[in-house]
């Protein structure tokens, strides 16, 4: 089979597109013949040994497909010909066929297409995770996302006002970036420059509820000034790089919280889970309560440049490898 592959850590310019044996099947594996798998921004930390997970070199990149299942064990809630998303969690992904436990595969509801089931599972799961459990997010409250145009930027205002939030707020860079932000769901843009001016003008002085970030870095501490009474700040990433400190004297005299959001971590140690929120999610989809995602595609060949649209920041929403 073909499959994109790392055998460098050198970033994702090193990312080959390489012929290799199909996995083995074991007894609780799904075989599933991959139609398009999903790119995150772990995948880019992992081109270049960063991400805390370092598989053996070579590997294959990616953590999400979607496609058809070719084998399943017998009982297993899924069976041949049925249209799929499921994790590889890290590695395995990018490739024409991928071998994962039966407990990470769902099917996919039929509005919705491959290519947009390919960016599904990572993104949406770890947006409902921060939003429900995480930010205990209650009806008409107001979330604002940073990194709105980029992959969980643009999950969160899908999702965000399906899972009761009242008011989305979007924090891009560009005027570009607001449109796109804009036609995932936002019901307010600001750009980055003197966002916290602005965001505190929209909601009267107030501040939001829940902040959800992804980017880290120097807006970290305006991030907490712009939270309202008893808000909420969720540390979901740091794709600007550098990793924010906080003066916890912020926190008690605004009565504000800093909250770590690893959905990863808690899908490791939580049996179950992963079930439990694809209960929650899969019929919204099927309802269209939930947008599917509107990814940017990249065929096989080009599957460094789709890892590195997210190292370089030029993605717009979720990005997806095509294979079939």
């Amino acid at each position: 089979m073909r499959a994109a592959q790392v055998s460098k850590l050198d970033g994702p310019e090193s990312i080959e597109v390489v012929d290799i044996p199909e996995p083995a099947s074991y007894p609780d594996g799904v075989v599933i013949d991959v139609h398009a798998a999903g790119v995150a921004f772990p995948d880019v930390l992992m081109t270049r040994g960063l991400y805390q997970m370092k598989p053996d070199l070579p590997f294959v990149v990616g953590g999400e497909v979607a496609g058809v299942v070719r084998s399943a064990p017998e009982g297993a809630h899924v069976a041949a010909g049925d249209r799929v998303v499921a994790l590889t969690m890290l590695g395995n992904a990018i490739a024409e066929v991928a071998v994962t436990p039966t407990q990470m595969v769902f099917r996919l509801p039929d509005n919705v297409s491959l290519e947009a089931g390919a960016g599904i599972l990572f993104n949406d799961l770890t947006v409902h995770f921060c939003l429900r459990n995480r930010g205990r997010l209650a009806p008409g409250e107001t979330v604002l996302v940073h990194g709105a145009a980029g992959g969980i930027g643009t999950s969160t205002l899908r999702m965000a006002a399906a899972l009761g939030a009242g008011r989305v707020v979007a924090v891009v860079s560009t005027e570009e970036k607001a449109a796109v932000a804009r036609a995932n769901g936002a019901t307010d843009v600001v750009l980055t420059d003197g966002w916290l001016a602005a965001v505190k003008e929209l909601t009267g002085g107030r501040g939001v509820d829940i902040v959800l970030d992804p980017v880290g870095g120097d807006r970290f501490t305006d991030s907490i000034r712009s939270l309202a009474p008893a808000g909420r700040l969720l540390v979901v990433g740091f794709t600007a790089g550098e990793i924010p400190t906080v003066k916890v004297n912020r926190l008690l005299l605004k009565n504000v919280e800093v909250v770590g959001a690893a959905w990863g971590e808690w899908v490791l140690t939580h049996p179950g889970y992963l079930q439990e929120q694809w209960a929650e999610v899969e019929p919204l989809l099927a309802a269209g309560k939930i947008a599917p995602p509107r990814p940017a595609l990249y065929p096989l060949d080009q599957a460094a440049a789709a890892v590195a649209s997210l190292d370089n920041r030029t993605a717009t929403g979720k990005v997806v490898v095509t294979l079939r």
